[in-house]
């Protein structure tokens, strides 16, 4: 299969490298020089994933018309911020057969659309897959055994993507659920940078893994509230998600967290990084939804409030521990 990769980050270079390890027809494009130069002089994408070697038959480019040329899967491996406008800069050469397939994890700033509502808006297509689950770019470039899901209304859509991307160390399941898969990828990055501020602020394993138990619970009721079915946040994209997310040394929304709850502001930490943390935009679309819906979302409340107002760690501490008493599955 001629499969065109469109972003040079680690995820977009794991999976170009995972996909011609399957024996597709690779073209890897990128739009910033500063990564695709690079790559093209040593082989490897040593600022975001150091250490893996691109093979010299994928076709690294910065032109759209030559990486899009051909194309029958397209995978979108760019930022949820940066998803609207990329599809719109590359609609001209996105040939209408492709199947496409996204493998962002967030949710528009200020529309609180879904990525797969983005594309579709865009590139005006409805046929279109999540790829989501537990799945570091660090460990997928390297072989490390990785299950994720292929979720799209279309069984026959998610099929093929299943059918392309899976080998022995990349399991693929099948799933029918986008709204949940896409939520649950997008949500559980508010709770990794709660998870990581527990870090930071030195608590202990009691605390974090309440922290994620209940924030669980919130990504449930906000998923079932938007269309979503409450079991897929027990799956792959839900609790798998937020396992790795929220304890891995390879998280960026758990270190951005952890930098949080050492007294760093937001704007400090992201002054001084190039990692994206889709948790810190994310946050206000979970607080729009949650607002919209009237959903209860104590921990991504608080998670907004020391992002985007400043608001002390410790504080926000006690005012979830502070809450009135309640039975377990009440909210």
């Amino acid at each position: 299969m001629n499969v065109t990769v469109i972003g040079t980050g680690g995820w977009g270079t794991a999976l170009a490298v995972l996909l011609h390890g399957n024996g597709c027809h690779v073209r890897l494009w990128g739009r910033l020089a500063e990564e695709v130069e690079p790559i093209l002089a040593t082989g490897e994408n040593a600022l975001l994933l150091p250490g893996v070697r691109v093979p010299e038959a994928i076709v690294v480019t910065m032109d759209e018309a030559v990486a899009l040329r051909g194309a029958e899967m397209v995978v979108l491996a760019v930022p949820s911020h940066g998803m609207r406008d990329i599809c719109r800069r590359l609609r001209p050469h996105i040939p209408m057969a492709a199947l496409l397939v996204h493998v962002a994890k967030g949710i528009e700033n200020p529309t609180a659309k879904r990525m797969s509502e983005v594309i579709a808006e865009e590139l005006r297509r409805t046929d279109i897959v999540a790829l989501s689950g537990p799945s570091h770019a660090e460990e997928v470039a390297r072989g490390i055994p990785t299950a994720v899901v292929a979720a799209s209304p279309s069984t026959a859509c998610a099929t093929r993507a299943q059918e392309v991307f899976m080998n022995e160390r990349f399991r693929v399941y099948t799933h029918d659920d986008l709204i949940g898969v896409e939520l649950g990828g997008a949500i559980k990055n508010v709770i990794a940078l709660a998870a990581g501020v527990c870090d930071g602020i030195g608590l202990g394993d009691n605390t974090k893994a309440a922290l994620c138990t209940r924030g669980l619970a919130e990504m449930t009721r906000l998923g079932v509230a938007c269309g979503a079915r409450a079991e897929t946040f027990s799956g792959l994209s839900g609790l798998g998600d937020l396992i790795v997310t929220a304890f891995s040394r390879h998280s960026r929304n758990r270190a951005f967290g952890e930098r949080l709850g050492r007294g760093e502001t937001a704007p400090e930490i992201l002054a001084t990084t190039r990692a994206v943390a889709e948790g810190v935009r994310t946050v206000l679309s979970v607080q729009q939804l949650a607002q919209v819906h009237k959903v209860e979302m104590p921990i991504a409340r608080e998670v907004y409030a020391i992002v985007h107002n400043g608001k002390s760690p410790h504080q926000a501490v006690r005012d979830l521990m502070g809450r009135d008493a309640k039975p377990e599955f009440s909210g």
